[in-house]
């Protein structure tokens, strides 16, 4: 039960997020942000909000920088639109999981090729 409920904050906390960052959020520093995961823990102290920004390493860093600083804003602001009596502590990450799904498809892509090579011993 409680598992289910912590999916539903969960999804509840990435679409509120989105919209606050993307309306409300006025810092420079924040780019283009897709929030692509949140994960709270089971006291629901702490929320790990995983996203993705455009750009290069330092622009990315910058907008990091930028969520970071805003987090005690879209947490108050998140203590007014949800019903629960605690709001997590945002904690705002990088979600590199494109990069490194694409870094095993190369290798894939790698080995297969290598596979259908003929053999010169032969």
């Amino acid at each position: 039960m409680a598992v289910r409920r912590t999916a539903r904050l969960n999804e509840q906390l990435k679409r509120e997020l989105s919209g606050l960052i993307r309306t409300d959020v006025r810092d420079p520093r924040v780019g283009v942000v897709t929030i692509t995961g949140v994960e709270t823990t089971k006291d629901l102290d702490l929320a790990k909000v995983h996203v993705r920004t455009l750009g290069s390493d330092e622009e990315r860093a910058t907008t990091l920088e930028g969520l970071a600083a805003a987090a005690p804003f879209l947490r108050t602001a998140l203590g007014k639109v949800l019903r629960i009596r605690r709001v997590p502590a945002l904690r705002f990450q990088e979600d590199r999981s494109l990069e490194h799904a694409q870094r095993i498809e190369q290798i894939l892509s790698e080995v297969i090729r290598r596979d259908e090579e003929p053999d010169e011993s032969e």
